[in-house]
């Protein structure tokens, strides 16, 4: 039984994240085919905005075989369709319908590696296109059984956690949006400007420089559901150390007790208690990889529970995450890498400082 909040949901993404204009061109990617009744209601929206839209879902299966199978240059093919979706479009909108999030986990993780790092190029380019405001993008989820497993609900719970975390049960969702990147604005006009946040606390003991930085307000834009701050640090700024008391997934493949050392904005030293060769082998991926791309915290408090889907968890309230890897230009960050890899941790008994003011004690905001 279709459930007509899948057709609020595509409202919401086409005209409000994406903000489709007439004649503009959308590249909408689904994982699968499971997610066909948002993907539909997508396709019908943007035409209603007088867009126009290319519809992609993967066939359920093809990336095993290709990583069984793929050799050598193989394994560094880039898609001339994928480049497209970049050069020739005006909008990308991704929706993750995982029916089986471990199906890479007897993959060889060097091959994937490196196929992602031949995707870097693409990456780079969709954030630099995105930072000059002539490219939109929004990545979003499809409930299934899969991530319903992983969340240790069932589907119709998870389904449930879904709509609320998307604010789609309020009576406006649009309104709800803006009024939550109203309050993150206060925080983010009080961080811009400043030069180097201090963070102390059982998690973490790190210092950056924010310093000719931008805090970024994300409210529902670029992802579906959202409800962050973040910025890039100066590269060479990051000193410290982090326990991310949250599992850190990759691909499906988990893991955790993650234990990061920074020296001079560099990943010098990394320990998990669980996947610590795949951890190792992801910082190695570039030279990119183990430098610190974002610094974020989580502001979404409606999402209360840890669904092992970084697009909610990296969101939940009282929550910081740092992503090693390629920043986001748009925050000034310069860092270029294939790895975009977000790490949460808890930030009870956390007190962040910037420039010596206290502005973030033990899970809330106190500017």
């Amino acid at each position: 039984m279709h459930d007509p909040r899948f057709d609020k949901m595509a409202q919401v993404i086409v005209n409000y994240s994406i903000e489709v204009k007439p004649g503009q061109t959308v590249y909408v990617w689904s994982q699968g085919f499971a997610a066909q009744p948002l993907l539909l209601a997508i396709y019908r929206e943007i035409l209603k905005a007088g867009g126009n839209a290319y519809l992609r879902a993967d066939v359920p299966g093809a990336q095993e075989i290709f990583y069984q199978h793929a050799r050598d240059g193989q394994l560094d093919f880039v898609s001339p369709v994928d480049k497209i979706s970049v050069e020739q479009f005006d909008a990308y909108i991704r929706i993750g319908c995982e029916t089986n999030t471990r199906r890479l986990s007897s993959i060889n993780p060097d091959a994937i590696v490196r196929q992602q790092a031949a995707q870097r190029p693409i990456l780079n380019k969709r954030m630099e296109l995105s930072a000059q405001g002539r490219y939109n993008w929004c990545v979003t989820l499809f409930p299934t059984e899969a991530y319903a497993m992983e969340a240790e609900m069932s589907l119709a719970e998870f389904t449930e956690f879904v709509f609320g975390a998307c604010l789609l049960n309020d009576p406006d969702p649009v309104a709800s949006w803006r009024a939550l990147g109203a309050r993150q604005q206060r925080y983010v006009d009080f961080l811009n400007g400043k030069r180097r946040i201090e963070i102390r606390g059982p998690n973490a003991e790190l210092s950056l420089s924010i310093e000719g930085r931008t805090f970024l307000n994300s409210q529902g834009k670029r992802n579906f559901p959202d409800g962050e701050i973040f910025t890039g640090p100066v590269e060479d700024s990051v000193n410290g150390w982090a326990r991310y008391t949250y599992p850190a997934i990759y691909n499906g493949r988990e893991v955790s007790g993650v234990q990061l050392w920074f020296e001079n904005g560099r990943v010098v030293k990394a320990t998990a208690d669980k996947g610590e060769d795949l951890l190792n082998k992801v910082l190695d991926t570039d030279a990119g990889a183990r430098t610190l791309g974002e610094f974020a915290i989580g502001t979404n408090y409606g999402i209360t529970k840890f669904s092992r889907n970084i697009l909610f968890d990296e969101k939940i309230g009282g929550t910081m995450h740092t992503a090693v890897g390629s920043g986001y230009p748009d925050t000034g960050a310069k860092n270029k890498s294939a790895v975009h890899w977000d790490m949460i941790t808890d930030t009870t008994g956390v007190t962040m400082t910037a420039d010596g003011v206290v502005f973030y004690k033990d899970g809330q905001f106190v500017v």
